[in-house]
């Protein structure tokens, strides 16, 4: 899975609204044909091809104490056949890591102080061309390690263009600081920007990561399931099943999240890792249906919403049909790649933007077809190893 392109406990979330939500027309995750490369972020499936395509390009940690440091190789087929690495916010080091004391929770927000009308929630134009950044780079510290005066000739020539949305990591540099700064910059030139949470598999290296440990802790066990990956073992698939409670946990957790990223400024949110349901247990370490993925996933919109930011869905193309309505724009990863651009045309039928980044394909390969008016994609080209830094950067348009 993998990187850029880049988060204390809340408001519950009723037991009744979660059933009300479940009634939601559901369907289940189309079978492949096949398996094939999967957006190399996790493992598992995606609408079309094999298992998720959709591992997510995620920030990058540093190595912990527990773990060898991981150099971002190619994937090896046999240590991890149905997946490519993910990239995710790169953490400073801290001098307590080790220790990991216990972060005191955070003030359950208020959804009445918070929350915004509909009609004040941005909407990004269909045509937006974005930068994916989730790895700081120390020398642009003063705006959290973003790069906000990037400006990149796209494939189709010409003079340079800046991106118009910018999707980055709710802390600045991977630290525990807010991206305040970031944001502000953004602002500044025209731009908006896009929070990077991830809401479906838990990151040793996040500020509220030991909250998560002590309820999996005196739940038997039943929040975090198996290591992420081959290449990031320090994170683990969340249970978002609510046998115990676990969806309403992860839920204020996310609402937390969410509500720092509305406190620092951002204009939308990216949740990833919403696809759990399409890599199957044998991944992830839990059961989970098709229908418990959507009861989550709009959740998670609707938490969004509520603190007046945009959403956007990120992979999980099993179930773009159900959930387009519920989503203002679409994050994908390596749709080209693995062949799976049509599974999002239900987001530009909407007139809502698709967001998509490839990683190995070139860009005189893709672009024409994101271009061309069938598709109308706002589609980059990042590294070869999926990382998400500033550069490389080449925009399709």
């Amino acid at each position: 899975m993998s990187v850029l392109l880049g988060v204390a406990a809340t408001t519950i979330v009723s037991s009744a609204f979660a059933a009300g939500v479940a009634t939601a027309s559901v369907s289940a995750a189309k079978p492949g044909p096949g398996t094939t490369k999967t957006a190399k972020g996790t493992t598992g499936g995606s609408t079309g091809k094999s298992g998720s395509q959709h591992g997510s390009r995620k920030p990058k940690p540093s190595p912990t104490p527990t773990a060898k440091p991981k150099p971002k190789p190619k994937p090896s087929p046999t240590a991890e056949p149905t997946s490519r690495p993910k990239p995710k916010p790169k953490p400073k080091p801290s001098p307590t890591a080790k220790s990991k004391p216990k972060p005191k929770p955070t003030p359950s927000p208020s959804k009445s102080s918070t929350a915004a009308p509909k009609s004040d929630i941005w909407h990004p134009a269909p045509r937006s061309r974005w930068q994916y950044q989730l790895e700081g780079n120390d020398a642009y510290a003063s705006t959290g390690g973003v790069n906000v005066d990037i400006c990149a000739v796209p494939q189709t020539g010409g003079a340079c263009v800046r991106p118009d949305v910018f999707d980055i990591d709710l802390y600045a540099n991977g630290g525990t600081a807010l991206n305040t700064e970031a944001v502000k910059a953004i602002h500044a030139r025209g731009a908006k920007a896009v929070c990077y949470v991830d809401a479906g598999s838990i990151e040793e290296f996040r500020p509220d990561y030991r909250q998560f440990v002590d309820w999996n802790d005196s739940h038997g066990k039943s929040l975090l399931g198996k290591p992420f990956s081959v290449r990031f073992p320090n994170e683990r698939w969340a249970n978002i099943n609510n046998d115990r409670g676990q969806r309403d946990f992860l839920l204020r957790m996310m609402e937390a999240r969410v509500a720092k990223c509305a406190n620092a400024g951002f204009d939308g949110v990216e949740f990833d890792v919403v696809h759990a349901h399409e890599e199957g247990p044998s991944v992830t370490g839990w059961d989970i249906s098709p229908a418990t993925q959507l009861v989550y996933n709009r959740a998670l919109a609707d938490i969004a919403h509520r603190y007046g930011l945009a959403v956007g869905l990120k992979n999980d193309l099993s179930q773009v049909p159900d959930l387009v309505a519920d989503f203002d724009f679409a994050v994908n990863e390596e749709c080209f790649e693995n062949e799976e651009c049509d599974d999002l045309k239900p987001f530009v039928r909407a007139g809502k933007p698709v967001f998509q980044v490839e990683y190995l394909t070139a860009p005189k390969t893709f672009c024409p077809k994101a271009n061309a008016t069938t598709l109308d994609f706002n589609s980059i080209k990042k590294a070869d190893d999926a990382s998400l830094n500033d550069k490389p950067y080449t925009p399709c348009r």
